[in-house]
């Protein structure tokens, strides 16, 4: 049987999603709560767009691939950090009840090269 899944296409996370980018003034702190109101919209917007019909699932698999412009040393841990907007937005569009580790499995995020499209490409696999 062929697993359920559902592919999002979606623009690289922003430099202030980082866990590295420093928000020591008020500014810096709105800056950040409005990027993350952005991106987590963009991700339930790509999910409901989709139109799952099979939804809500109880627990899923997803696999997070970073498309970006140019090859240099990338940091686990601060793609990690950059993604948890997007596991809001997958529980925001209703697909999944929580994204804590009984409804979700997170792989580690895979980085690849694409000069011509930076992205980053969900897959989202039905477990149960």
């Amino acid at each position: 049987m062929k697993k359920e899944s559902v592919i999002v296409v979606i623009p690289l996370p922003v430099r202030v999603l980082s866990p590295n980018v420093a928000v020591a003034t008020p500014g810096g702190r709105f800056a950040k709560a409005a990027a993350i109101k952005r991106y987590r919209k963009l991700v339930y917007e790509a999910i409901q767009d989709e139109r799952i019909e099979s939804a809500p699932w109880n627990c899923v698999q997803v696999e997070s691939v970073f498309f970006f412009q140019e090859k240099r040393r990338r940091d686990t841990d601060n793609a990690i950090g950059r993604l948890k907007p997007v596991y809001d937005g997958i529980v925001d569009s209703g697909l999944i009840p929580d994204d804590d580790p009984e409804h979700m499995v997170r792989m580690p995020p895979i980085f690849r090269i694409d000069p011509i499209n930076p992205r980053l490409v969900l897959t989202i696999w039905r477990i149960t």
